[in-house]
């Protein structure tokens, strides 16, 4: 069988299942958010403007002044809750391929930007800070939709969906309530049974949205998903 053949094969086999609409771009958080992606919330000045801000959690404290990319900060207080009358909603913004989380602080029409950081650095330490360990294994690509991979042993003929095994229609299964709760998702499954040893060979590649990936519920129901398919 040359290279030809055997992508045909894989192609027409390839398991793939969507739930259908666009990543989600934007979602409300909690506060406690905040301490889960590992960031105090900031009152204080910067550039020398009274305003709201993030550092990392616990690095600094009340009445620290520091410098980062050029602009000086002035920490007044690390907040507890958040201000009153304010929503904390969050986004994924595309910039020359790299995707950025952004959070902003709203109150009516009025925006104030409290953090615009790298969305894949933030996800791995997030996803490191509570052990969600298959999570960051998987991570592949992370764009407005984040790709995670799991393969297992040597490629073949993918199995048509009436022969998989209890295993991976269960992953199935599972990864669709997770995509529902997230409003989109992509999976695409090739198993290609079981090496000599009884070991389950395979690919799949999971399309969930980024922002749906920083809710710490989904992201734990992903993770324990993940880890179960072997």
């Amino acid at each position: 069988m040359n290279l030809m053949e055997l992508r045909e094969i894989q192609a027409l086999n390839t398991l793939v299942f969507e739930t259908l609409g666009q990543p989600e771009k934007e979602r409300e958080f909690k506060f406690k958010s905040l301490k889960r992606w590992g960031l105090d919330l900031i009152l204080g000045k910067k550039g020398g403007k009274e305003t709201f801000f993030v550092a990392e959690y616990g690095k600094r404290k009340k009445g620290d002044v520091y410098e980062e990319e050029g602009v000086q900060y002035e920490v007044s207080e690390i907040l507890e809750e958040l201000p009153k009358n304010k929503k904390l909603f969050a986004h994924i913004e595309m910039e020359n391929g790299r995707a950025y989380l952004v959070g902003e602080l709203r109150e009516g029409e009025n925006n104030i930007e409290i953090l615009r950081l790298p969305a894949a650095s933030l996800l791995l330490a997030y996803f490191k800070k509570h052990r969600l360990h298959h999570l960051i294994e998987a991570l592949r690509n992370v764009g407005t939709a984040t790709e995670l991979v799991k393969q297992r042993g040597q490629e073949g003929k993918p199995y048509p969906f009436e022969k998989l095994p209890n295993v991976a229609r269960r992953f199935l299964r599972e990864a669709k309530k997770v995509e529902k709760e997230a409003g989109f998702g992509r999976v695409a499954l090739a198993y290609f049974g079981e090496n000599k040893d009884g070991d389950a060979r395979f690919r799949v590649s999971w399309l969930l949205p980024t922002i749906a990936l920083f809710e710490i519920d989904i992201a734990e129901k992903a993770d324990k998903i993940l880890a179960a398919f072997k």
